[in-house]
């Protein structure tokens, strides 16, 4: 079972070796790429002052996280709810410096550049030459995000996940995504795995006679007890 988290922040500005601080954390946990509906959303209150051209980014005011608590009474539960999993981060740099940063100032180790995954970086890859903001990827996968008319840590930790998804293949870049029967009744389910489905014509052996015969009598001088012989008619 492969955890990884989704991750976003928003901030008082650019620069966290200047003094600016985390003011939102989002996070989205995904289980072998798929959302688990568990989330991590936290306010902090950055103690300073908010710029007005940061305000105008994520609409996050002074009057609004006084009353948030701050980094050091949050610490503990964002580095609980992270792990040791892999981070999913657009613009990871970004972010990573200011949490890292944040880290430092209450004592504990920043998080290691090799358990970090940017999504803007596989973007470039994936799409060179090509816008690849988030709303750009949003645009070119189909994604609604509609509802992101400012920034939000959370919100756009949900849209990066179906982004990310996209990224790495769409929703069959694992094996492990076969449909799910609830109760045996449709997908989603429990119950146990959706039929396999059938060629209409099968496709043409790719064996012989000769080889089949061959590969019989192997199976024949196995002896009655062979596993082999349920799969294989003996003459």
């Amino acid at each position: 079972m492969t955890r990884e988290i989704v991750l976003d922040t928003e901030t008082t500005g650019l620069d966290a070796a200047n003094g600016d601080r985390i003011v939102e954390i989002g996070c989205v946990e995904l289980l072998n790429h798929i959302p688990t509906g568990r989330n991590l959303h936290l306010y902090i209150n950055p103690q300073r002052p908010m710029p007005q051209e940061a305000f105008a980014v994520h609409g996050l005011g002074d009057d609004f996280l006084k009353d948030k608590p701050v980094f050091a009474d949050l610490a503990a539960e964002f580095a609980e709810f992270i792990g040791e999993d892999m981070l999913i981060i657009h613009n990871a740099a970004f972010d990573i410096g200011f949490i890292n940063a944040e880290f430092g100032r209450v004592g504990r180790p920043p998080v290691a550049a090799m358990r970090v995954l940017d999504t803007l970086a596989l973007a470039r890859r994936r799409h060179p030459g090509a816008g690849n903001s988030l709303d750009a990827l949003c645009a070119r996968y189909g994604i609604d995000n509609s509802r992101r008319t400012k920034h939000g840590a959370l919100l756009d930790s949900e849209i990066l996940a179906e982004v990310y998804i996209e990224l790495i293949g769409g929703r069959q870049a694992g094996l492990d995504l076969m449909p799910i029967l609830v109760g045996g009744h449709g997908p989603g389910s429990r119950g146990g795995r959706a039929p396999t489905l059938q060629r209409p014509v099968p496709l043409a052996p790719l064996v012989n006679a000769d080889e089949l015969a061959v590969h019989a009598a192997f199976v024949a001088s196995l002896g009655d007890a062979a596993i082999w012989r349920e799969y294989i008619e003996l003459s």
